[in-house]
């Protein structure tokens, strides 16, 4: 007499949400950014020794205001442009070289998903970036206008986007060595002509006016007059706003995920 056995059912393993993808991509995105010694320099390491280094002198002129109060504000927005601009563009186009994005595009994830994981993956990088500026900002004196903050995490959000979207747009359309190249001159040329650390008010004539019109210089001067002032700066943000459409509409259009 045989005994009976209890049928064995079988569980069909469910495949995770879109939601758990981007998640778990941006969570691979952001543990690159920090075992990449490179890009952690340009991300954090310089961004901390500028504005230590602007505290402790009183060259260049900042203009008015408290100087560690600009300075924090501005390096704020230098941290911005290294993870959303210099280091994504980068990442970006290696991923793209060695056809990461090609392969990654055609999985479950998507090339929508792609996207979305890496602006996740900045803004959680800049959340630490920004973290450890303000920490290290508070020691050597920093007082931040309370009353600004909600317009300060407003401005670092639309720099995210347009700076995001500018890099997508630069590594989507170069070979990865030109796009290597490019981003980091865009990155000495906006650290020092751009507005960033130094106001584009105490710019050369020539040079303020032009850096007026770069999303450098809005995300600084919205930074600044939300974190010095405690004020919401309209044409500033205009400014980052408009760069950020122009480059996400060219990105969508020029972007290749092959190389």
């Amino acid at each position: 007499m045989s005994t009976p056995t209890t049928p064995r059912t079988s569980v069909t393993p469910r495949a995770a949400t879109q939601r758990r993808r981007i998640v778990t991509q941006a969570g691979f995105e952001v543990g690159s950014l920090l075992r990449n010694g490179e890009q952690l320099l340009v991300s954090l390491v310089l961004p901390a020794m500028a504005l230590v280094g602007l505290s402790l002198t009183t060259s260049p002129s900042l203009g008015p205001g408290t100087r560690i109060d600009v300075a924090t504000a501005g390096v704020i927005a230098l941290c911005v442009i290294s993870t959303a601009f210099t280091a994504q563009a980068i990442s970006t186009g290696f991923d793209r070289r060695y056809a990461v994005l090609r392969y990654l595009g055609v999985t479950p994830l998507g090339r929508g998903g792609l996207v979305a994981a890496k602006v996740l993956a900045t803004l959680a990088a800049e959340v630490l970036q920004i973290g450890v500026i303000a920490a290290l900002g508070l020691v050597l004196g920093w007082q931040p206008e309370t009353s600004g903050i909600a317009y300060a995490v407003l401005f670092v959000v639309v720099g995210t986007w347009a700076f995001v979207a500018l890099a997508l747009l630069l590594a989507g359309t170069l070979r990865a060595e030109a796009v290597l190249a490019i981003a980091n001159l865009v990155w000495v040329l906006l650290l020092g002509l751009g507005g960033v650390i130094v106001p584009r008010t105490e710019l050369p004539p020539g040079v303020s006016h032009v850096a007026a019109y770069l999303p450098s210089a809005g995300l600084a001067d919205g930074l600044r007059s939300a974190l010095v002032d405690g004020v919401l700066n309209l044409p500033a943000l205009g400014v980052v706003l408009a760069w950020g459409l122009v480059a996400t509409v060219l990105a969508a259009r020029l972007f290749r995920f092959d190389d």
